[in-house]
């Protein structure tokens, strides 16, 4: 499906209410598998935290997740300690070309049997569930969070926890802090000194309920879209001004777009307001699915980025970097990238009724969307949106004034 979007007025409001953080849900329901006297609010509606959700509750032999990279890499290690149960877990072609042999030599060093159905080092993988009672593990820091986080979800249930060891500069910190801040939620003792976390072994706990804060990645867009704006002001529900998510980062980036936040009891409301629009240079480690975001943020404001801190792009649902770079070029922009970063020249000009390619992947079809309070603009495969936002097209639209 291609959706044809223009806003002529570039005037946005409204209230939207957006479904449970992705991050957070997934996370919960593994950890909600493992303790069932663990109930859960507001968990996310995407794509990914339904297949996550299917394949926790099923028993079927073949595990398909389609897109759904997190619960690729929770699901490996998850299964991995699940005895006397045999998968074989697998994706779309996309996610069979998604390198994951980091997380399965790991898992393997811990005593589990994994192997590899195809091409080495790829999914599809055969897991057969084992009894693990080694204790500790080391682990590259530097590739993906996601890696970290399967293992520290996994470690509770093992007869004895795990020392889990990281090499390297540690990619993503905040996203590790989230899985630790909600294993402590549940009254699992952690702890994190230098490059050695320690999770202690927790055989069952007390009832317990969680409430999911909202996504602040499905947040970004409504940033952009006030950042774009000529008169923008958006109420979201429900954030917390403590947030868990690494991404709550817009907050303090999106000020630089002139975008304020004020958080009230259980909403944040953005508003746009006159700023000196000046270059941009940002290191984005901590979290880099805000990097489409904030590229087309700034093509769209015509304003110079400098955006350090990608490599994990390269492995997403497409190599992010090199989709931004071409359909950025084909919107007019001065666009360079590397393996790691993203450099953006200013420019005064957007062409117009171009068609932006989505590559499979979600935030690339929401983060050109708001181009359109600039010039018409249409974007393919439209409908990619539900893998993280069921519901985006239709909150987008809602906050357009005429």
């Amino acid at each position: 499906m291609i959706k044809k979007l223009a806003h002529h007025t570039g005037r946005i409001a409204g209230k939207v209410n957006i479904s449970g953080s992705k991050s957070e849900s997934n996370r919960l329901l593994i950890l909600q598998s493992a303790f069932p006297n663990l109930s859960l609010k507001n968990l996310s509606n995407s794509d990914d935290t339904r297949y996550l959700a299917k394949a926790l509750k099923g028993n079927e032999k073949l595990v398909d997740i389609s897109h759904a990279g997190t619960a690729m890499r929770f699901l490996t290690a998850f299964f991995a300690a699940q005895q006397e149960r045999e998968v074989i877990l697998t994706g779309s072609q996309r996610m069979q070309n998604r390198p994951i042999s980091i997380l399965v030599d790991a898992l393997r060093s811990l005593g589990a049997d994994i192997s590899y159905e195809k091409k080495e080092g790829y999914p599809p993988l055969k897991i057969r569930g084992k009894k693990i009672d080694e204790t500790r593990v080391r682990i590259q820091g530097n590739v993906s969070s996601q890696y970290i986080s399967a293992l520290l979800l996994m470690a509770p249930g093992l007869p004895h926890g795990l020392e889990i060891e990281l090499t390297g500069k540690v990619t993503s910190v905040p996203y590790i802090k989230m899985t630790l801040a909600l294993l402590g939620d549940i009254g699992v003792a952690y702890s994190w000194e230098d490059n050695l976390i320690t999770i202690a072994p927790k055989p069952q706990i007390q009832d317990r309920v969680i409430t999911v804060e909202s996504d602040w990645s499905s947040a970004s867009y409504f940033y952009s879209l006030v950042a774009l704006s000529e008169a923008g002001k958006v109420t979201l529900s429900s954030y917390k001004k403590n947030s868990l998510q690494g991404d709550s980062s817009l907050v303090d980036i999106y000020k630089h777009f002139g975008v304020r936040t004020y958080f009230e009891n259980d909403s944040i409301t953005l508003e746009k307001e006159k700023t000196q629009l000046l270059p941009l240079e940002l290191d984005l480690s901590d979290s880099p699915d805000l990097a489409q975001t904030i590229a087309v943020s700034c093509f769209g404001l015509g304003i110079a980025c400098d955006l350090t801190g990608l490599h994990t792009l390269k492995i997403k649902e497409t190599d992010r970097l090199v989709a931004l770079q071409q359909e950025l070029e084909k919107l007019g922009a001065d666009i360079s990238v590397t393996e790691k970063s993203l450099h953006l020249k200013a420019g005064s000009s957007i062409n117009k009724d171009i068609l932006i390619k989505t590559y499979d992947d979600h935030r690339m079809a929401m983060a050109f969307a708001p181009l359109a309070l600039k010039v018409p603009i249409q974007i393919d495969d439209a409908e990619v949106v539900s893998k993280s936002y069921t519901d985006f097209w239709a909150d987008f639209e809602s906050v357009l004034v005429d």
